[in-house]
């Protein structure tokens, strides 16, 4: 997602820079710096995959907080599974940074984006973190260069922004993902900024509710990342929200959120379909997430849009082995306006119209209602593709 109304929040500098991590692509932008001028609370969430990257374990330890200067990032370097070494260095480019911006190691965070299991080449941090925070900025540009410095196989940078002119702050993001997309949290990179005051509890608070709702409700294949994490600042330059206000801004940083999740899954490698699986009328709202969940995740059901193939039994039959109890008679289901199912019955559809259908348009929707109750979920997904397979299975080679 290209944002063109970018809200910057007040107090915040932006750097993205080529400081020599990926030698093969001279000139391509690996390092981002993200600084607030003044202590932030700082809140985040991380994957749930028991094997952890470096950064994650480090960054864990320093959130939330209520002193926190910014955070580091590369790309094309996972750091992760590189044991005690990479928890080093992970900790040396937190302090690279922080000597640079005249604060404490445990006031910056990192994070780190790639291949797994090689080691960092600190070397190029040594020059690249210095080169980085010189040209700090508060710019629409230097924004634009820190989004993109966060890329990996990302074909385009995602960003996302709101202005709050009743609450006089802003709300901006950035995030990074295509692939390795199956999210216990997250499954990529992102990052929220806003100028306004928000205690370090209640900052987590939000986001976890925030992440629920968008980054918790995308899938590209299922695979959960080492590496994912999401941050939310608030450097306290605008406002201190408090009970309406406060949940106003909830509101805010969730969109945000929504839209650069949306932006993942309309990015994800090789694919050619769209697909948002709306699903209500369940018990609650974790019923109807694991049963889109389980929907978004099926290869079968992947591999049918790919095809443009209205095979509506592998719709009903994924959401059969959720998990969820229901009786067929108790769901209908639509692909688009077009209904294939109701009440546990099959309705008369011209399969070759329906193929044409998905054939011509990128975007579609998958609708499941149920009568059980007012529990409902929406989440966001793409075909399967060959191309996917491709790009996945020539990775590091």
């Amino acid at each position: 997602m290209q944002m063109h109304d970018w809200h910057i929040p007040t107090g915040y500098r932006f750097a993205g820079i080529h400081c020599g991590l990926r030698a093969d692509e001279p000139g391509r932008r690996d390092l981002a710096l993200m600084v607030s001028d003044r202590p932030a609370a700082a809140a985040a969430v991380f994957t749930q995959n028991r094997v952890a990257a470096a950064p994650v374990r480090v960054s864990r330890e320093r959130v939330p907080q209520a002193q926190c200067r910014g955070v580091v990032v590369c790309s094309g370097n996972a750091n992760a599974c590189t044991g005690a070494q990479g928890i080093a260095d992970a900790e040396r480019m937190a302090t690279l940074a922080a000597t640079q911006i005249g604060c404490l190691p445990d006031q910056m965070l990192v994070a780190s984006t790639g291949v797994i299991g090689r080691m960092l080449p600190m070397a190029v941090f040594e020059n690249g973190i210095p080169a980085a925070a010189a040209v700090l900025a508060s710019s629409r540009a230097a924004a634009n260069d820190a989004a993109h410095a966060i890329m990996t196989t990302d074909t385009v940078s995602k960003t996302s922004s709101r202005s709050i002119p009743q609450l006089g702050v802003s709300v901006l993001g950035f995030a990074k993902g295509a692939a390795m997309i199956g999210p216990n949290m997250a499954t990529m990179l992102g990052f929220l900024f806003t100028d306004a005051a928000v205690a370090p509890d209640a900052l987590q608070a939000m986001l976890r509710r925030a992440v629920n709702r968008s980054f918790n409700c995308i899938s590209v294949e299922g695979h959960m990342s080492t590496n994912d994490t999401v941050f939310l600042f608030a450097n306290g330059q605008g406002a201190a929200l408090s009970g309406p206000h406060l949940a106003d801004l909830e509101r805010h940083i969730a969109a945000v959120c929504v839209d650069l999740a949306k932006a993942i899954a309309l990015d994800a490698e090789g694919s050619t379909h769209f697909v948002t699986i709306e699903v209500e009328g369940v018990r609650d709202d974790d019923e109807a997430h694991r049963i889109a969940k389980t929907v978004a995740e099926s290869a079968l059901v992947k591999t049918a849009f790919y095809g443009a193939d209205p095979n509506w039994g592998r719709f009903v039959s994924a959401a059969g082995y959720a998990g969820v109890p229901f009786e067929e008679n108790q769901l209908s289901l639509w692909l688009d306006d077009i209904e294939l199912y109701r009440n546990g019955g099959p309705l008369p559809v011209d399969l070759p119209t329906m193929s044409a259908h998905i054939r011509q348009h990128r975007n579609l929707t998958l609708r499941y209602r149920f009568t059980l109750g007012s529990g409902r979920c929406t989440f966001w997904t793409c075909d399967l593709t060959p191309e996917y397979v491709r790009l996945n299975s020539e990775y590091t080679t």
